[in-house]
């Protein structure tokens, strides 16, 4: 059954239209009642509807407003507009923004009966093209797998207009950043590298499109400038993120499979090139492949002081400054292993315990899982610096004095503080109490106050869906920018990088 919401500010006319129709006959489960736009967006963002039956005109947010934003989070969400004689040119704008139609009050109940019909017809058809478009894209992925008989490649090669007179093509796998990349805009795209001369293409859901260019007299430099000019292009255009890795040439379509397996081969190196970036077979050959040298002595020591901001820059080293374009994918995540390992090696050994911890599958997950080196290094970043704060919370050697004004911290995070003013409160002098704190917390208090903002930031970015700015006035940072340089302090990548970085 499809879900409904209906929205409407009087009770009287919500009841009324929540009762005057056999909604199940329909097909239907009105799943939420909404009095105006705000508390209907929340219950969508709880469990969203497949259509949406509002009034225009509502206190908080309107009915267009509530349309506009819920467009922005699903595109093929229905809406049917109620509106009155006097909002006329608040229907035509709704008919605009491509609502399925509206209806005029006071409603009709045999009007409401058929355009709800209507609109549950169209989200039928909708689904019926989504099957057939999935079970193309599954036929396609088969295929280039190599599990389709031989009798089915002709449907393949007419799909691609291959020609049979031993042209040579080249095959291209590129891929997206689909946390930038909306439904909207990714039919754009499609439709205009479907007009590229000499190009075909097959789109492989969610984040990856097969590309086939008749290359003519081109050799392997002048193919791998192809796409990488059209790569510029498609992400200048279209403010999109994507990697592109050019696999071998091939002649006809019995060979694409093999063709299209070694372009999708090299998109395990978007972990050290990143996005934007577009490589070949030929420039990946002579890659190192030994293991890159970590000091795990050195490094451990580094914990076991509490020593952050060394333990950090190590990070930095290990997986920016050694990690070189000449790298194999295979070193970088042998290095990305031997470190979660170690990590996990510190915690066990210590006995730290915390709800902030990854545990180890969910490291390999996140390395393995990352889209570049910065996201691999943000999350060891993010342990370390736990598993400091951890043993800080572990050690009884503080001075009465220090635990109270970490204590403070902990509590008034937030607010306008800083050592002359506790120094004052406690009766202290201000250089002494600072040294005392530098001695026992291993960092100075304005480094301490600092980490501790960043590391609930942090958590709210990672597990709320607050706005970038609201954080940071919620962990006392009045200037954003200001909020963005010392977040990248902390934890090496920007806190709207950290947030496109999710997944994990």
């Amino acid at each position: 059954m499809k879900k409904v919401m209906i929205v409407e500010d009087e009770e009287l006319i919500l009841q009324g239209i929540r009762n005057i129709l056999d909604w199940e006959a329909l097909g239907l489960d009105v799943v939420h009642m909404a009095h105006d736009g705000c508390e209907a967006l929340q219950m969508w963002e709880k469990e969203p509807v497949h259509i949406v039956v509002t009034d225009i005109s509502m206190p908080e947010m309107d009915g267009l407003t509530l349309l506009r934003k819920i467009r922005e989070k699903e595109e093929q969400v229905c809406f049917i507009i109620l509106t009155g004689y006097d909002e006329f040119n608040y229907a035509r704008e709704a008919i605009r923004l491509g609502v399925e139609n509206y209806i005029l009050k006071p409603i009709n109940e045999e009007e409401l009966e058929r355009q709800l019909r209507e609109t549950v017809q169209k989200l039928e058809e909708l689904d019926k093209r989504k099957l057939q478009y999935i079970d193309e894209k599954t036929q396609w992925l088969h295929f280039l797998n190599g599990k389709s008989e031989k009798e089915e490649y002709d449907k393949f090669e007419k799909m691609l207009e291959l020609g049979k007179g031993g042209e040579s093509y080249h095959a291209a796998v590129m891929k997206w950043n689909t946390d930038e990349l909306k439904e909207q805009k990714l039919t754009e795209v499609l439709v205009e590298l479907k007009n590229e001369c000499g190009l075909k293409i097959v789109h492989l859901p969610p984040d990856n499109l097969l590309m086939v260019l008749a290359d003519g007299e081109m050799d392997e430099n002048g193919v791998l400038e192809y796409f990488s000019e059209l790569q510029n292009r498609m992400e200048s255009s279209y403010d999109i993120m994507t990697f592109i890795g050019v696999g071998s040439s091939f002649h006809n379509i019995e060979q694409l499979p093999e063709a299209y397996r070694a372009a999708r081969k090299l998109q395990k190196y978007l972990i050290i090139e990143g996005y934007g970036s577009c490589i070949s077979q030929k420039q990946i050959r002579s890659r190192k492949t030994e293991a890159i040298l970590m000091d795990e002595a050195q490094f451990r020591k580094y914990i076991l002081k509490k020593e952050k901001e060394p333990a950090v820059a190590y990070i930095e080293d290990l997986f920016i400054d050694n990690i070189r374009k000449d790298a194999s994918a295979g070193s970088l995540y042998q290095t990305a292993v031997k470190m979660a390992v170690l990590l996990q090696d510190i915690k066990k050994e210590y006995k730290l315990e915390s709800d902030r911890f990854y545990d180890l599958p969910e490291l390999m997950e996140t390395i393995f899982g990352a889209d570049d080196i910065l996201g691999i290094k943000a999350a060891f970043i993010s342990e370390i610096t736990e598993i400091i704060e951890c043993m800080h919370e572990e050690d009884s050697q503080y001075t009465p004095v220090v635990r109270q004004i970490m204590a403070e911290v902990q509590q008034n995070y937030q607010e306008d503080m800083n050592l002359k003013t506790l120094a004052y409160k406690y009766h202290m002098n201000a250089s002494y109490l600072g040294q005392i704190f530098q001695k026992e917390v291993g960092c100075s208090f304005a480094q301490y106050l600092s980490d501790k903002k960043n590391g609930i930031a942090k958590d709210l970015i990672l597990n709320t869906n607050m706005k970038i700015n609201d954080i940071a006035r919620q962990v006392g940072y009045l200037d954003t920018s200001y909020f963005y340089r010392k977040f990248k302090q902390c934890y090496g990548v920007s806190p709207a990088s950290l947030r496109e970085m999710k997944k994990y």
